[in-house]
């Protein structure tokens, strides 16, 4: 029986006629996407990552862990009495990742930052909030620059903090809540009289002895109010009167989705005037997995998402079926609206020692596909990246995938999953060549421009194949503190606005910039053209 060849061409006519059908976000299918390993030994484990407007990346583990594989520079020391593994100490525990050297500089830390949190000032500078030990009452301050290095405020939180979740709020201050035996929250930074605030809704959702709700999961809605998940359940919070302003369905099945049942969870894209919301939260632990898991049973960890729309007058949960079941996975918000669920195990718990079976494949979610297609398996990296294991969003598009480490200290022998130093980045399909003729490049503006609240922004591009002037948009991508599968202030604007040419395959975008800080905080964004679902390289836009 003979059999009959389409021709290559004929194939990729039609590829491309698929991705110009605008009725959903196109699922980039030529690949599945790639990997690339980027450096063997860091000489931490990246358990905590955070991109700054100059293309550099800050990373730390903890000061506890032993000697890392980094010496810190000129033969300087850190001398804490009270380390509890070393008093004296000359390696580094924080580096700052070059994105475009690929190389590292050591940082140095003078207290415990483990299982820390923070988030990214208006100016550009990282806060970094709590730790443990005599670091959980510290705020560390890391301005974006060459030569600088951590500044450390000793009393600058009121309560210890240790897995706790900061969140950027419309006035440019942070918002800190939770952590361990925390059940409160507080500002930074301090204004007047220092105070601190209780949350009893930490207190209602605390397993005894599990916990189930540490690092909440906090997005700020389009209202200025906070969505606040914690274990299986989740209000709405007006953090300025102390008041729950409304109370969410508890997601069906009751299985809690928060540290150590560690799933992950993101703002999905905000469109326009953006009147509505979105949350996903995909994957967890069973109840009952972390007991399980002290007892060498490592229960198969959850499958499912729960999505809800958090603005609407009688919101429910929608659940969706993942294709691979996950816990302790990172989500990371791609520039062309598409969720990647990466990283984690298919069983246990986070915690030390407790996570098996890792997931090496990644899975793209497409929010606005229709529901039963959402969901497409990537191509696998070869090393499992399990417990304190992280995943940010570059400016080139890429993702940077680093840390691993399921041990109380740096472990590479004999054990299931050694300390993972390394870095790797995979690159999704929209970064394969044979996308390259509907690639936009952005002229103008020039990157760390400013704009304004509201204010119309016209930008500049090219694309040498064909354009579908239909299928452009603009994006912002707010930069996420990632640590513990969850991205803090991870947050996507889709600025819609009308194109036309300027010259031979050169094309100009006016769109609005978003109206107020209850959409989009003041800071640093990265910026993109998207293009029949391909971004541009990202530029850096400060809007204030």
């Amino acid at each position: 029986m003979s059999k009959t060849h389409i021709p290559f061409f004929l194939l990729w006519q039609l590829l491309l006629l698929f991705a110009a059908v605008p009725s959903r976000r196109l699922l980039c299918h030529a690949a599945g996407g790639q990997w690339k390993f980027l450096l063997r030994n860091i000489g931490i484990s990246a358990m905590h990552m955070q991109l700054l407007n100059n293309d550099r990346v800050v990373m730390f583990d903890r000061t506890d862990f032993g000697l890392s594989n980094i010496s810190l520079p000129d033969g300087k020391c850190r001398v804490d009495p009270n380390d509890s593994v070393l008093t004296t100490d000359c390696t580094a525990h924080s580096v700052e990742y070059d994105v475009v050297s690929n190389s590292i500089r050591p940082l140095m830390v003078l207290t415990d930052v483990w299982c820390s949190s923070g988030a990214l000032m208006p100016d550009g500078r990282l806060v970094q909030t709590g730790g443990y030990n005599d670091g959980d009452h510290v705020v560390r301050v890391f301005p974006p620059c060459k030569t600088c290095d951590w500044q450390e405020i000793s009393l600058g939180l009121i309560q210890r903090r240790w897995y706790a979740t900061n969140q950027i709020l419309p006035d440019g201050r942070q918002i800190v809540i939770g952590g361990r035996r925390a059940f409160n929250y507080e500002f930074y930074p301090k204004t007047g009289s220092t105070k601190l605030y209780n949350m009893p809704f930490l207190v209602q959702t605390n397993d005894p002895a599990i916990e189930n709700n540490l690092y909440p999961f906090v997005h700020l809605n389009v209202d200025g109010n906070l969505f606040i998940f914690a274990n299986n359940r989740a209000i709405l919070f007006d953090y300025s009167k102390g008041a729950v302003v409304r109370t969410y369905p508890q997601i069906p099945g009751g299985d809690p989705r928060s540290y150590p049942s560690t799933g992950s969870s993101v703002l999905l894209p905000l469109k326009g005037a953006a009147i509505e919301a979105e949350v996903l939260i995909c994957g967890g632990a069973p109840k009952g997995s972390f007991r399980s898991a002290g007892s060498n049973n490592f229960v198969g960890a959850l499958n499912t998402c729960g999505r809800i729309k958090i603005t609407d007058p009688a919101p429910q949960w929608a659940m969706e079926t993942m294709p691979l079941a996950r816990v302790m996975g990172d989500m990371v918000l791609l520039p062309n609206g598409n969720v990647l669920i990466i990283n984690g195990a298919a069983a246990g718990t986070a915690g030390w020692e407790n996570g098996r079976d890792p997931v090496l494949k990644p899975v793209i979610y497409g929010p606005d596909n229709p529901a039963g297609s959402r969901f497409e398996v990537q191509n696998p990296t070869t090393i499992p990246r399990v417990y304190h294991s992280t995943a940010i969003l570059l400016r080139d598009g890429r993702v940077l995938v680093g840390g691993s480490n399921p041990h109380m200290y740096y472990n590479f022998t004999g054990v299931l999953f050694p300390t993972e130093l390394s870095l790797e980045a995979f690159s999704p399909a929209y970064l394969e060549s044979g996308f390259a003729n509907l690639h936009p490049k952005i002229i103008s503006p020039v990157s760390q421009t400013k704009i304004g609240y509201g204010k119309q922004v016209t930008i500049r591009f090219t694309v040498s194949g064909a354009l579908n002037a239909k299928l452009v948009s603009a994006t912002m991508v707010a930069p996420s503190f990632t640590t513990h599968s969850y991205g803090m202030n991870q947050r996507l604007l889709v600025l819609g606005g009308n194109v036309r040419t300027v010259g031979k395959s050169t094309y100009e975008v006016v769109v609005t910039a978003p109206g107020s800080g209850n959409l989009a905080p003041s800071g640093f964004y990265l910026l993109f053209v998207v293009h029949q679902a391909i971004p541009s390289e990202g530029i850096w836009v400060q809007i204030q």
